[in-house]
């Protein structure tokens, strides 16, 4: 299976209030790598290093074989399409132009989108579930639905990865789930790998193929969930005490009454 991105042995500090700690990851094409653990541990500092907004201070990250460090921005947005965690537009766009907005790294300078790019936009939406709602405004939109529009612009970037910072926040029960089963489905059946930070361990049990628990800024564990993702692992990290409940198809964590006596 294609590697899609390498992050090799990379290394971040924030003028030395915060510091990555030599980390390495490998994703592959078509699977979902979720980084998990507390506020404060680094995952969204991680995202920003593998989208090249933040220069590691060591190692490198290889996205399709070349250096994100060395590429433009233009290179980089063919590559890598990025979800930040809420997204305000400054002025009412219709779904449909948000989305289109994704098409902006193909395109030249002062160059308008062609039929070919309305077409992948519109493409993308049906890949979410949102054509019937691309002459809506963005801004008319429910929180899920302005998080899917956000995902269909990522893939109207035609990119080989795709980045998600907390995709789930501020989301409702039932959104969370949407949109984490359109994440999932959208990375099989394109071949796009997926690094994504959630907060709740069973969201990372049910949609990830590779876990990566994270504290204080490095790796503290990394493998399929149930490898990573076990009592003493999560009492360690979160500093909770939590039960793991077996089920015939799966398991869930869940925190110990313990905790509020």
């Amino acid at each position: 299976m294609e590697t899609i991105v390498s992050v090799e042995d990379l290394s971040f500090s924030y003028g030395g209030t915060f510091k990555l700690n030599s980390i390495s990851l490998n994703v592959s094409a078509g699977t979902v790598l979720t980084l998990l653990g507390p506020n404060g541990c680094g995952k969204t500092t991680l995202l920003k290093c593998i989208n090249a907004l933040l220069k590691p201070e060591s190692g490198r990250v290889v996205i399709s074989g070349r250096n994100a460090h060395e590429l433009r921005r233009w290179e980089l947005a063919r590559l890598v399409g990025y979800v930040p965690q809420a997204h305000v537009p400054p002025f009412p766009y219709s779904t449909l132009d948000l989305v289109l907005m994704g098409r902006t790294a193909h395109l030249d300078f002062f160059q308008q989108p062609s039929n070919l790019d309305y077409k992948i936009a519109e493409k993308a939406l049906s890949m979410v579930g949102l054509d019937h709602l691309k002459h809506r405004p963005y801004d008319q939109l429910s929180g899920g639905e302005r998080q899917l529009a956000l995902i269909a612009r990522a893939i109207a970037q035609e990119p080989k990865l795709l980045l998600l910072d907390e995709p789930t926040a501020h989301l409702d029960f039932k959104n969370q789930f949407l949109v984490l089963s359109m994440v999932k489905r959208i990375a099989r059946e394109n071949g796009i790998g997926v690094i994504m930070s959630l907060h709740d361990p069973n969201h990372a049990i049910l949609f990830s193929d590779t876990v990566a628990l994270m504290k204080n800024g490095s790796i503290f564990a990394v493998g399929p969930s149930h490898l990573v993702i076990t009592k003493e692992k999560i009492e360690t990290v979160y500093e909770i005490s939590v039960r793991v409940i077996n089920q015939t198809n799966g398991f869930l964590v869940a925190p110990s009454m313990e905790n509020f006596s």
